[in-house]
């Protein structure tokens, strides 16, 4: 019998239009402005607090679109909508991914009045940022989002950013590393450019991304950790708690657990598992969809998951790399969405991403720990001691 649905994380998307065009964006319907309605927000958050499956802490995570093209009020309402609502054993954390080159005063107010957890895509300095992250009539965004995270510091509201790497970017750590320090930027994530829907990254499967990868991220680590003024690096920093956890403790992944990880958007479509399945297609599995929450209950939903083809599949990949990954005890299961998109199935196992996000990380730590244990003379580097932004897989940059 499936056990019951800890929901930990609601992505929501406000709107799923983008003010700028990343040439490497994989979301399928970036130019439609409709909105989501207050109703569908309350509709969705009363049938949550109801049913009864949330977790004590609830991350939601406004995305899949730029979400500050939608106006301060919308959220200053929604917000308000959602406190009411909660009851007192569950804690909401909202949390918006952001190309950052809307953000001004009235934006931070919000941030700091509601605790927002707020990240920021920048790809590094201008000549790698602009490479990319690119206006909609094809100019490069690094003056607006730099301005934005200026805004940001300014106001004294707390961040992180996301950068996605690239063919010269991986090479390039120490530069990395001298521009974050030089803006005052000390919580760092990274994405390697994968391929995602219509997105097909030239990068991603090359035979020595792996090598790469591991000789960046060290070089990377090591250089943060020696500075002394990184505070968190997501691809160690969570990793650490997920390999030395108490013994018997598994490790959760959220995007294999029906409605562990529950995405919405702007119309009230509900999909779970990874948050990138919403709003692509597929011949197999459709447009991924569930149900919508202005029409269903989160049972009816729920029931529609457990029979679906798509959870079938899904959990069948897990058993899998149950049985086949050395890595399975940290990872628990991999990323649904890059099984699709790297393998043409959910119910296959290793892919470039995991590879990249789990085991490279991974032998990083133990190679540190190794050496440390080994050599007591010398010191390996730490983790930070920084709360974690919020993680949800790979929601995208």
């Amino acid at each position: 019998m499936t056990a019951t649905p800890e929901i930990g994380m609601v992505v929501v998307q406000p709107t799923a239009f983008c003010n700028i065009a990343c040439t490497y964006c994989y979301l399928p319907d970036r130019s439609n402005k409709h909105v989501i309605a207050q109703s569908t927000v309350t509709r969705l958050f009363e049938q949550i607090f109801a049913s009864g499956w949330s977790c004590p802490e609830i991350t939601v995570i406004w995305h899949a679109g730029e979400p500050l093209v939608v106006p301060v009020s919308f959220y200053r309402e929604a917000f308000a909508t959602i406190e009411r609502m909660r009851p007192a054993s569950v804690h909401v954390k909202h949390s918006f991914q952001t190309n950052g080159t809307l953000i001004d005063g009235d934006w931070c107010t919000l941030f700091k009045d509601w605790s927002v957890g707020v990240g920021v895509s920048l790809d590094g300095p201008r000549e790698l940022h602009d490479l990319h992250r690119k206006s909609r009539s094809g100019k490069g965004t690094f003056d607006k989002t730099i301005a934005g995270i200026r805004c940001l510091r300014e106001n004294d509201v707390e961040f992180h950013v996301i950068s996605v790497l690239s063919h010269t970017s991986l090479d390039q750590p120490e530069e990395l590393l001298d521009f974050y320090l030089s803006e005052g930027i000390d919580q760092i994530c990274f994405n390697v450019e994968e391929s995602e829907g219509d997105h097909v990254s030239s990068l991603f499967h090359g035979p020595e991304l792996r090598k790469r990868y591991a000789s960046f991220l060290r070089r990377f680590w090591h250089l943060a950790r020696r500075s002394g003024r990184v505070r968190f690096v997501r691809e160690i920093d969570l990793a650490l708690p997920r390999l030395f956890r108490p013994e018997g403790v598994p490790a959760r992944n959220i995007q294999v657990e029906p409605l562990a990880m529950l995405n919405v958007d702007s119309h009230g479509n509900v999909s779970s598992f990874s948050p990138e399945l919403l709003g692509l297609k597929n011949e197999d599995y459709r447009d991924f969809l569930l149900g919508n929450i202005n029409f269903q209950s989160l049972q009816e939903i729920r029931d529609t998951c457990l029979a679906s083809p798509l959870y079938r599949d899904i959990t069948a990949g897990v058993q899998a790399c149950s049985r086949s990954c050395d890595y399975f005890s940290v990872c628990g299961g991999g990323a649904p969405v890059n099984k699709l998109f790297e393998n043409g199935s959910f119910t296959g196992t290793e892919t470039s991403y995991c590879t990249l996000t789990q085991m490279v990380p991974t032998d990083l730590i133990l190679e540190a720990y190794d050496r440390l244990a080994h050599s007591p003379a010398v010191v390996a580097p730490q983790a930070a001691s920084s709360p974690s932004p919020v993680q949800s897989g790979d929601v995208a940059a």
